[in-house]
């Protein structure tokens, strides 16, 4: 297993790099994840991050598992697992009220109409943060465009070509219809390897699966863990369609 505090590195590296998340240390993060220096400033890092660090917390307290950068704590909200079923609604629902005070930044209003979807089945997976709460809760308190959403979203795709730094991948974009949000059609799309250090990255091969976030190619994923992201996105698409 990739350590955990690694994992949860590449996925915040993109949003990182945009100043969107996190504290402005891109470079360092960067410079832990080449070195595969998962170590107490990596961590001090990634703890900065407002919106990420509370959901591993809330995750791995849910679990009882002591270490919120667990590699099954950060697997389960980046990606998804079985540790999102044992997270009861009252222990979510107090996650958004209490650990993110979404009820003070988003309204009574918004907050219950939010709320409301735990009944339904939304868990504490990053799909939900962006496809359902529609506000970036980072730096920037201001709405998703749906072209920001799909690249918050982590997406994942069939790799079909690799050329170099380039590699295209077989992807389901975030589309729009009559004031619904769908996945559409796959189409190909090209990405530049970032993270070209990680070894799973450089040695890239045609049809392996990869996890994709703000444009950056994370990791490599095998089809259970694929399954597990198109679940629980496609069950918080639904959910985003019904307040739409």
């Amino acid at each position: 297993m990739m350590d955990g505090l690694l994992r949860a590195g590449r996925y915040a590296f993109g949003p990182n790099r945009l100043h969107y998340c996190g504290p402005d240390a891109n470079r360092q993060i960067l410079s832990h994840i080449q070195e595969e220096a998962g170590d107490p400033d990596l961590r001090r890092l990634l703890a900065a991050f407002q919106t990420m660090y509370p959901y591993l917390l809330h995750i791995a307290h849910a679990n009882e598992i002591k270490d919120p950068f667990n590699e099954r704590v950060v697997e389960a909200y980046w990606v998804g697992n079985e540790l999102l079923e044992n997270i009861s609604q009252k222990q979510f629902y107090r996650h958004l009220r209490e650990g993110l005070r979404l009820k003070d930044r988003l309204g009574g209003r918004d907050f219950d109409r939010l709320t409301e979807k735990i009944e339904q089945g939304a868990v504490p997976h990053h799909s939900f943060h962006v496809l359902d709460i529609w506000k970036r809760t980072g730096h920037e308190e201001r709405e998703h465009t749906l072209e920001s959403m799909d690249s918050c979203r982590v997406s994942w795709g069939t790799v079909t070509q690799v050329k170099g730094p380039e590699v295209t991948a077989r992807v389901e974009p975030l589309l729009s219809a009559e004031g619904k949000i769908y996945l559409g059609k796959s189409g190909l799309k090209t990405f530049q390897r970032n993270l070209e250090a990680e070894f799973d990255i450089e040695q890239l091969q045609p049809g392996q699966l990869v996890t994709i976030h703000w444009g950056v190619l994370c990791e490599v994923i095998d089809p259970r863990q694929a399954a597990f992201l198109r679940r629980y996105t496609l069950r918080h698409i639904n959910l985003a369609n019904q307040t739409l």
